[in-house]
């Protein structure tokens, strides 16, 4: 009886606790002056067969507007949609993007039987979406397979085709944990949106180096982060990301640490949280 009514108590305590936290959540995102955007994870990793057509497709389908994804270049210089260099884990062949042609890559298939996207592809199916977000990871950080003068050539090719492409209201970046591309672009380019990537959280180090680089936004750790540091950030004029986020409760951090943008490998689940436990919360999916 005793374990029956200390189970009472704590369920009735959870539940007290995640009301309060989502009041919490609520005031901080209603101080914001820009409603936070989740995006789909290299279209929703842990949802979708990541990175193809079909994932992309069933997330916009299921009402994303925001998406990342990871672009590598062919040794005959066609852009693969491929977050991995290798194609073992997703098709199972240990052969690399760099070294293989365009054409060989086109007779590929995923282990679940989707086609290898290519960033034409992708574009297409983007080319006339409203109100997207996206972030272009480049994969350049391998400086044997990109030394500097093929980072060059993949920067000025990837800018024209991508601008080529994305509808006149998409907000999009061009990011990466590669400073090279990063400071190809800011002296090249100034007018691109860029977004250094890190792997370690918003702390005093990463604010310095993307302020070092010129970069506006800066893609950082969920784990490690403190209010106080992206509230630094922010007043140091950088937008901040959050990153990864596998779960919802990770989104929700995300955002009551004052995240301007969280990724997601369950964008749909998140967004179908918000949709049944938060409808009056303003975020952009």
């Amino acid at each position: 009886m005793i374990r029956y009514y200390r189970s009472m108590m704590k369920n009735y305590v959870r539940k007290i606790l995640w009301t309060v936290c989502l009041l919490l959540l609520t005031v901080v995102l209603s101080a914001q002056t820009a409603r936070p955007i989740v995006f789909a994870h290299r279209g929703g990793r842990a949802e979708q067969d990541e990175n193809t057509l079909a994932a992309f497709r069933n997330a916009w389908q299921a009402g994303m507007h925001g998406f990342e994804t990871d672009v590598r270049m062919t040794k005959d210089g066609a852009f693969v949609i491929s977050h991995d260099a290798s194609f073992k884990r997703m098709c199972g062949v240990d052969a690399n993007v760099e070294e293989m042609t365009a054409d060989e890559i086109r007779r590929l298939k995923t282990l679940k039987g989707n086609p290898v996207l290519f960033l034409d592809e992708l574009l297409d199916f983007f080319s006339d979406k409203p109100g997207l977000y996206v972030e272009f990871e480049m994969k350049t950080t391998d400086t044997k397979a990109y030394p500097a003068d093929v980072v060059n050539v993949y920067c000025e090719k990837l800018l024209k085709v991508i601008k080529a492409k994305m509808p006149g209201d998409a907000l999009w970046y061009m990011t990466s944990f590669d400073y090279r591309p990063l400071r190809y672009f800011r002296e090249r380019h100034p007018e691109t949106n860029l977004l250094m990537i890190s792997s370690a959280p918003c702390n005093d180090q990463t604010i310095e180096a993307a302020k070092a680089l010129g970069v506006k936004t800066i893609g950082v750790t969920l784990d490690g982060t403190t209010r106080a540091a992206v509230d630094k950030a922010h007043k140091a004029g950088l937008t901040v990301s959050l990153w990864p986020g596998s779960k919802v409760n990770d989104t929700l951090l995300a955002l009551w640490l004052g995240a301007d943008r969280a990724c997601t490998d369950i964008p749909i689940q998140v967004k179908h949280f918000f949709e049944d436990k938060l409808p009056w919360v303003e975020v952009r999916f």
